[in-house]
This record gives structure tokens, C-alpha cells and sequence, in this order.
């Protein structure tokens, strides 16, 4: 993170909670409705909602919702964009030196359709581009906005606790969290491939 970043988001813990909250909302919803997430530090301002609540600066339950409903609405924006532009979007210059983690993000989405969008939450990179990719695949909105909110609300949720467990260390809490993203994709597919397997295994005939 840079320091410019770093000096700004500590300033936010200074400012009145109401504000403060107006401000994490805008970083988590601009992470996600511009397919920004590399240059935004959204899941860094989630992260200082819940180190400001540990503080006393806001309260618990409502910097959980305020993340949650930014998460939410953040991503169901960037899927209108993608609808709307199509494979356009995959063409601006900024997109351009991202094409392997584009061509990762499309990859995700046809292997695993609607949960993409879930295990999409816990990375960076693809929480700010899938929900542009998953309108631009023409993905039924219904069953993306399932998975946007379970990811969404999910992702949230242990993000402001992570800050809220981490205090003024949120900084590295939130490094720590993005690292630790990795490992819980690992186990939400792992968890599902062991369910797609079982229930094969009931499908078939006895012998």
C-alpha cells in the first residue's frame, strides 16, 4: 500500500463516524462497480471500518451492513456495466496489462459459473473485474445476485471483524487478510468438489 494511501485511510479514523463510513462505503463500492480493485484499496477500507468500531469510532453491527451493502451494490453496478459494454470493457487501456488475470477471471466463470462469483469476493484482482465479466458473459442476473450477496455479505462480515480483532494494526491485518483469501478459495472449492462427488456417488445405481 502506498504511503499517500496509508496517510489517507489512518486520517479517516479521525473524521465523524458518519462520514468515516460514507468514505469505506465509497472505496468498497468504487472497488467494485469500476473494475478498479487493483488501484482501490477497498477490502483495506473494510477492513478500517472494523478497526474504527474496535476503537469506539463507529459501531460494530452497522459498519458490517454498510460494507456489505457497498460489497453488494458495487458489484451488482459492475454487472450492469459489463451487460451493457460487453467485451468492450476488456479493450480500455488500464484492462490491457491485465489480460492473464482477465483470461483467469473468464476461465473462472465457465468452469464454475455462479459460484465464480463468490470465490471471485476473496481475490482482489477478481472481486473488481468478474461482476463486469459476469454481465458481459450475459450470466442470468438472478443467479448472479445469489452468489453476489452470500460473497458479499461473507466477505464483509470477516473483513470488518478482522479489522475489528486487528485495532490500529489494521494495516497489516488487511495485508494478512488478502493473503489469507487464497486459503479460503482453496477450501470453498475443495468443499465443493467433495460434494459434487458424493452426490455422484448416490446418483449412481447400486451394484
Amino acid at each position: 500500500m502506498g504511503s499517500a494511501v496509508h496517510e489517507f485511510l489512518s486520517t479517516l479514523l479521525g473524521v465523524p463516524a458518519g462520514w468515516l463510513l460514507a468514505a469505506v462505503a465509497a472505496l468498497v463500492f468504487v472497488e467494485d462497480a469500476l473494475f478498479v480493485g487493483f488501484v482501490v484499496p477497498g477490502e483495506t477500507a473494510a477492513v478500517l471500518a472494523g478497526a474504527a468500531a474496535s476503537l469506539g469510532r463507529v459501531p460494530l453491527v452497522p459498519a458490517v451492513l454498510v460494507v456489505a451493502v457497498a460489497a453488494v451494490t458495487g458489484d451488482a453496478v459492475g454487472y450492469l456495466v459489463g451487460r451493457r459494454f460487453g467485451d468492450r470493457l476488456l479493450t480500455v487501456r488500464p484492462l490491457r496489462r491485465h489480460s492473464a488475470g482477465l483470461e483467469r477471471g473468464q476461465r473462472l466463470l465457465r468452469d464454475r459459473g455462479g459460484v465464480a462469483v463468490f470465490l471471485a469476493r476473496f481475490t482482489a484482482f477478481l472481486r473488481a473485474v468478474t461482476p463486469a465479466l459476469a454481465g458481459a458473459s450475459r450470466m442470468p442476473y438472478g443467479r448472479f445476485a445469489v452468489w453476489n450477496v452470500a460473497g458479499g455479505v461473507l466477505w464483509a462480515t470477516a473483513a470488518v471483524l478482522v479489522g475489528w480483532a486487528a485495532g490500529t494494526s489494521y494495516t497489516r491485518a488487511a495485508s494478512e487478510l488478502g493473503q489469507g483469501s487464497a486459503v479460503v478459495v482453496a477450501v470453498v472449492v475443495a468443499a465443493g468438489v467433495v460434494v459434487l462427488l458424493v452426490r455422484r456417488h448416490r446418483a449412481q445405481p447400486n451394484a
